[in-house]
Protein backbone atom coordinates (compact mmCIF):
# COMPACT_ATOMS: atom_id res chain seq x y z
CA UNK A 1 0.00 0.00 0.00
CA UNK A 2 1.13 3.44 -0.76
CA UNK A 3 1.58 5.85 1.68
CA UNK A 4 -1.66 7.69 2.45
CA UNK A 5 -1.71 11.38 2.45
CA UNK A 6 -2.70 14.08 5.10
CA UNK A 7 -3.81 17.32 3.89
CA UNK A 8 -4.66 20.45 6.08
CA UNK A 9 -7.65 22.08 3.78
CA UNK A 10 -7.41 26.14 4.41
CA UNK A 11 -10.97 27.46 2.70
CA UNK A 12 -10.07 31.31 2.59
CA UNK A 13 -12.68 34.11 2.73
CA UNK A 14 -11.54 37.95 2.66
CA UNK A 15 -8.34 36.47 3.01
CA UNK A 16 -9.10 35.10 6.07
CA UNK A 17 -9.12 30.92 7.61
CA UNK A 18 -12.62 30.11 7.82
CA UNK A 19 -14.98 27.18 8.45
CA UNK A 20 -18.47 26.36 7.82
CA UNK A 21 -20.88 23.29 8.39
CA UNK A 22 -21.96 21.75 4.88
CA UNK A 23 -20.95 25.04 3.09
CA UNK A 24 -23.02 27.68 5.40
CA UNK A 25 -22.61 29.77 8.35
CA UNK A 26 -18.61 30.73 8.04
CA UNK A 27 -17.27 32.35 10.47
CA UNK A 28 -13.63 33.47 10.54
CA UNK A 29 -11.12 31.65 12.27
CA UNK A 30 -7.78 32.82 12.05
CA UNK A 31 -4.60 33.97 9.42
CA UNK A 32 -4.07 31.25 6.67
CA UNK A 33 -0.70 32.08 6.69
CA UNK A 34 -0.03 31.20 9.95
CA UNK A 35 -2.05 28.19 10.05
CA UNK A 36 0.03 27.01 6.71
CA UNK A 37 3.42 27.20 8.61
CA UNK A 38 1.89 25.29 11.49
CA UNK A 39 0.59 22.52 9.70
CA UNK A 40 3.93 22.55 7.32
CA UNK A 41 5.69 22.18 10.77
CA UNK A 42 3.35 19.64 11.99
CA UNK A 43 4.60 17.34 9.03
CA UNK A 44 1.45 18.07 6.69
CA UNK A 45 1.88 15.72 3.53
CA UNK A 46 0.58 18.55 1.32
CA UNK A 47 -1.52 21.66 1.79
CA UNK A 48 -4.79 22.60 -0.43
CA UNK A 49 -6.06 25.89 -0.44
CA UNK A 50 -9.57 27.53 -1.45
CA UNK A 51 -10.82 30.87 -2.16
CA UNK A 52 -14.10 29.62 -1.58
CA UNK A 53 -15.95 32.77 -2.58
CA UNK A 54 -14.41 33.45 -6.28
CA UNK A 55 -16.57 31.64 -8.43
CA UNK A 56 -20.21 33.03 -6.64
CA UNK A 57 -18.44 36.55 -6.86
CA UNK A 58 -17.12 35.59 -10.37
CA UNK A 59 -13.39 37.21 -9.49
CA UNK A 60 -10.20 35.72 -9.79
CA UNK A 61 -8.28 34.67 -6.78
CA UNK A 62 -6.36 36.51 -4.07
CA UNK A 63 -3.17 35.55 -5.49
CA UNK A 64 -1.46 37.54 -2.84
CA UNK A 65 -2.62 35.55 -0.21
CA UNK A 66 -1.62 32.47 -2.28
CA UNK A 67 1.92 33.78 -2.65
CA UNK A 68 2.01 34.52 1.14
CA UNK A 69 0.95 30.81 2.02
CA UNK A 70 3.41 29.50 -0.81
CA UNK A 71 6.70 31.56 0.96
CA UNK A 72 6.09 29.44 4.20
CA UNK A 73 5.72 25.79 3.16
CA UNK A 74 8.07 23.42 1.73
CA UNK A 75 5.60 20.51 0.20
CA UNK A 76 2.75 20.34 -2.52
CA UNK A 77 0.63 22.94 -2.89
CA UNK A 78 -2.81 22.77 -4.21
CA UNK A 79 -5.26 26.25 -5.11
CA UNK A 80 -8.73 26.12 -6.01
CA UNK A 81 -11.08 29.15 -6.14
CA UNK A 82 -12.62 31.28 -9.36
CA UNK A 83 -10.05 29.34 -12.12
CA UNK A 84 -11.70 29.24 -15.43
CA UNK A 85 -8.86 29.91 -18.11
CA UNK A 86 -5.34 28.60 -19.05
CA UNK A 87 -4.26 32.11 -17.56
CA UNK A 88 -5.85 31.96 -14.26
CA UNK A 89 -4.07 28.58 -13.73
CA UNK A 90 -1.12 29.98 -14.98
CA UNK A 91 -0.91 32.78 -12.25
CA UNK A 92 -1.61 30.44 -9.62
CA UNK A 93 1.25 28.08 -10.38
CA UNK A 94 3.20 30.84 -10.90
CA UNK A 95 2.06 32.33 -7.41
CA UNK A 96 3.73 29.07 -5.67
CA UNK A 97 1.36 26.45 -6.22
CA UNK A 98 2.10 23.34 -7.38
CA UNK A 99 -1.13 22.10 -8.77
CA UNK A 100 -4.22 23.65 -9.62
CA UNK A 101 -7.76 22.77 -8.75
CA UNK A 102 -10.71 23.18 -11.23
CA UNK A 103 -14.47 22.73 -10.14
CA UNK A 104 -16.71 25.53 -11.23
CA UNK A 105 -14.44 26.44 -14.08
CA UNK A 106 -14.54 22.99 -15.26
CA UNK A 107 -18.50 22.48 -15.47
CA UNK A 108 -18.85 25.46 -16.63
CA UNK A 109 -16.01 24.56 -19.76
CA UNK A 110 -14.85 20.75 -19.04
CA UNK A 111 -12.40 21.38 -21.85
CA UNK A 112 -10.16 23.60 -19.87
CA UNK A 113 -9.01 20.48 -17.72
CA UNK A 114 -7.87 18.76 -21.27
CA UNK A 115 -5.96 22.18 -21.95
CA UNK A 116 -4.41 22.31 -18.25
CA UNK A 117 -3.15 18.94 -19.01
CA UNK A 118 -1.74 19.55 -22.27
CA UNK A 119 -0.11 22.92 -21.01
CA UNK A 120 1.11 22.62 -17.39
CA UNK A 121 1.35 18.56 -17.06
CA UNK A 122 -1.03 15.68 -15.83
CA UNK A 123 0.47 16.05 -12.24
CA UNK A 124 -0.52 19.88 -11.68
CA UNK A 125 -4.60 19.16 -12.83
CA UNK A 126 -7.15 18.30 -9.52
CA UNK A 127 -10.57 17.95 -10.29
CA UNK A 128 -11.94 19.33 -7.29
CA UNK A 129 -15.67 18.03 -6.92
CA UNK A 130 -18.41 19.03 -4.40
CA UNK A 131 -21.09 16.44 -4.52
CA UNK A 132 -24.57 15.93 -2.78
CA UNK A 133 -26.82 13.26 -2.60
CA UNK A 134 -29.72 13.52 -3.99
CA UNK A 135 -33.37 11.59 -4.14
CA UNK A 136 -33.92 8.84 -6.33
CA UNK A 137 -36.78 11.06 -8.57
CA UNK A 138 -34.24 13.57 -9.42
CA UNK A 139 -33.01 10.86 -12.15
CA UNK A 140 -29.00 11.41 -11.12
CA UNK A 141 -28.04 7.85 -11.67
CA UNK A 142 -25.00 7.36 -8.84
CA UNK A 143 -27.75 9.57 -6.67
CA UNK A 144 -24.41 11.64 -6.28
CA UNK A 145 -24.94 15.15 -7.88
CA UNK A 146 -22.01 18.06 -8.60
CA UNK A 147 -22.78 21.17 -7.09
CA UNK A 148 -20.49 24.12 -7.85
CA UNK A 149 -20.16 28.10 -7.03
CA UNK A 150 -19.31 26.95 -3.17
CA UNK A 151 -22.74 24.68 -2.84
CA UNK A 152 -24.92 27.31 -4.21
CA UNK A 153 -25.59 25.80 -7.80
CA UNK A 154 -27.05 22.52 -8.62
CA UNK A 155 -25.95 21.00 -11.45
CA UNK A 156 -27.98 17.93 -13.12
CA UNK A 157 -24.58 16.83 -13.37
CA UNK A 158 -23.51 13.08 -12.32
CA UNK A 159 -20.85 12.78 -9.98
CA UNK A 160 -19.32 9.37 -11.10
CA UNK A 161 -19.92 9.94 -14.74
CA UNK A 162 -17.79 13.46 -13.96
CA UNK A 163 -15.31 12.08 -12.54
CA UNK A 164 -14.75 9.48 -14.90
CA UNK A 165 -15.18 12.31 -17.70
CA UNK A 166 -12.66 14.45 -15.79
CA UNK A 167 -10.03 11.19 -16.00
CA UNK A 168 -10.32 10.73 -19.87
CA UNK A 169 -10.06 14.47 -20.12
CA UNK A 170 -6.53 14.50 -18.15
CA UNK A 171 -7.14 15.52 -14.51
CA UNK A 172 -4.34 13.85 -12.32
CA UNK A 173 -6.56 13.32 -9.19
CA UNK A 174 -9.92 14.23 -7.95
CA UNK A 175 -10.50 16.20 -4.55
CA UNK A 176 -13.74 14.62 -3.60
CA UNK A 177 -15.88 16.59 -0.91
CA UNK A 178 -19.40 15.78 0.57
CA UNK A 179 -21.10 19.09 1.19
CA UNK A 180 -23.65 16.17 3.80
CA UNK A 181 -20.96 15.33 5.78
CA UNK A 182 -18.40 19.09 5.21
CA UNK A 183 -17.89 19.99 8.93
CA UNK A 184 -20.10 17.75 11.17
CA UNK A 185 -17.25 15.85 12.42
CA UNK A 186 -19.19 12.67 11.79
CA UNK A 187 -17.01 10.90 9.74
CA UNK A 188 -15.91 11.04 5.58
CA UNK A 189 -19.04 10.00 3.05
CA UNK A 190 -17.68 6.28 2.64
CA UNK A 191 -20.25 5.43 0.23
CA UNK A 192 -19.55 8.25 -2.03
CA UNK A 193 -16.00 8.15 -2.13
CA UNK A 194 -15.70 4.46 -2.33
CA UNK A 195 -18.14 4.99 -5.34
CA UNK A 196 -15.59 7.18 -6.60
CA UNK A 197 -12.28 5.02 -5.99
CA UNK A 198 -13.98 2.23 -7.40
CA UNK A 199 -14.64 3.70 -10.90
CA UNK A 200 -11.50 5.84 -11.59
CA UNK A 201 -7.59 5.10 -11.57
CA UNK A 202 -6.40 8.19 -10.17
CA UNK A 203 -5.82 9.14 -6.92
CA UNK A 204 -9.05 10.38 -4.87
CA UNK A 205 -8.73 12.35 -2.00
CA UNK A 206 -11.75 12.25 0.49
CA UNK A 207 -12.65 15.19 2.08
CA UNK A 208 -15.40 16.46 4.49
CA UNK A 209 -16.15 14.94 7.77
CA UNK A 210 -13.36 14.65 9.30
CA UNK A 211 -13.76 14.41 13.29
CA UNK A 212 -11.26 11.63 15.00
CA UNK A 213 -8.45 9.62 13.79
CA UNK A 214 -10.81 6.68 13.22
CA UNK A 215 -12.61 8.70 10.28
CA UNK A 216 -9.05 8.57 8.26
CA UNK A 217 -8.56 5.09 8.65
CA UNK A 218 -11.99 4.23 7.45
CA UNK A 219 -11.56 6.69 4.31
CA UNK A 220 -7.76 4.59 3.44
CA UNK A 221 -9.37 1.05 4.41
CA UNK A 222 -13.00 1.20 3.40
CA UNK A 223 -12.83 3.91 0.41
CA UNK A 224 -9.33 2.98 -0.35
CA UNK A 225 -8.46 7.15 -0.86
CA UNK A 226 -5.37 8.41 -1.39
CA UNK A 227 -5.42 11.12 0.84
CA UNK A 228 -8.00 13.03 3.44
CA UNK A 229 -8.82 16.35 4.14
CA UNK A 230 -8.60 17.46 7.36
CA UNK A 231 -10.28 21.23 8.74
CA UNK A 232 -11.96 21.59 11.69
CA UNK A 233 -10.51 18.63 13.99
CA UNK A 234 -6.78 20.81 13.34
CA UNK A 235 -8.17 23.80 13.19
CA UNK A 236 -9.64 23.43 16.26
CA UNK A 237 -6.40 22.16 17.77
CA UNK A 238 -8.57 19.00 18.41
CA UNK A 239 -5.57 16.86 17.24
CA UNK A 240 -2.64 17.66 15.65
CA UNK A 241 -1.11 15.68 12.27
CA UNK A 242 1.27 14.03 14.50
CA UNK A 243 -1.40 12.62 16.77
CA UNK A 244 -3.63 11.44 13.68
CA UNK A 245 -0.65 10.57 11.72
CA UNK A 246 0.77 8.42 15.15
CA UNK A 247 -3.29 6.57 15.24
CA UNK A 248 -2.78 5.26 11.83
CA UNK A 249 0.73 3.79 12.09
CA UNK A 250 -0.92 2.02 14.79
CA UNK A 251 -3.52 0.65 12.52
CA UNK A 252 -0.71 -0.48 9.67
CA UNK A 253 -1.47 2.16 7.41
CA UNK A 254 0.98 2.95 5.82
CA UNK A 255 1.93 7.23 6.38
CA UNK A 256 4.72 9.26 6.11
CA UNK A 257 5.95 10.51 9.61
CA UNK A 258 9.02 12.77 11.20
CA UNK A 259 9.83 9.69 13.12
Amino acid sequence: MLAKRIIPCLDVRDGMLTKGIKFQENINIGDPILSAKKYYEQGADEIVFYDITASFERRSIFLHVVEKVASQIFIPFSVGGGIYSLQDMRDVLNAGAEKVSVNSGAVKNPDIIAQGAATFGVQCIVLGMDVQKVPVQKNIPSGFEVVTHGGRNMTGIDALAWAKKAELAGAGEICLNSIDADGTKNGFNIELTKLITDNVSIPVIASGGAGKPEHLADAFLLANASAAIVASIVHYDEYSLDDLKSFLVKQNIPVRTNY
